[in-house]
């Protein structure tokens, strides 16, 4: 009996581990970070397209929130990581989620990109490089 639940929980284990890694990417290794659960890195999308965001360590909470350890996501599109403690800008390539999203859909010309997730504090205030993560997708 326990040789055949520890078969079944390894298959449901190897099933779960590989639908995940098929459908998106894995969060960090590290106790804290942010990262883009989807698309996958390198994927080809037709626009607009879901972006799926995740985080790990901190809570989620809408802009305004001033609480230790929480934020919300902003989405970089084909720019660089806004140094830590810098407010985001909000314009075409800064993109943000303030009430708290965790997932948007994008509408990009066909090419080539650069997404990054960058989480921020209730002032938009960048909690740097250690909460962000990119990936690069195809737009057909």
């Amino acid at each position: 009996m326990v040789k055949h639940t520890l078969w079944t929980a390894a298959i449901v284990m190897a099933i779960s581990s590989t639908a995940y890694a098929a459908s998106g990417n894995p969060p960090p290794a590290a106790a804290q970070g942010a990262y883009i659960v989807a698309p996958a890195d390198g994927a080809t999308v037709s626009s607009p397209f879901k972006v799926q965001f995740g985080v790990k360590g901190m809570t989620v909470a809408p802009a305004g929130t001033l609480s230790e350890s929480t934020g919300h996501y902003h989405l970089l599109i084909n720019t660089k990581v806004i140094p830590k403690g810098e407010v985001i800008p909000a314009d075409e390539k800064h993109l943000h989620f303030g009430k708290g999203q965790t997932e948007t859909e994008v509408k990009l010309d066909p090419g080539t990109y650069k997404l990054t997730v960058l989480f921020a504090d209730g002032l938009h205030k960048s909690y740097g490089d250690g909460m962000s993560a990119s990936i690069n997708v195809t737009v057909k």
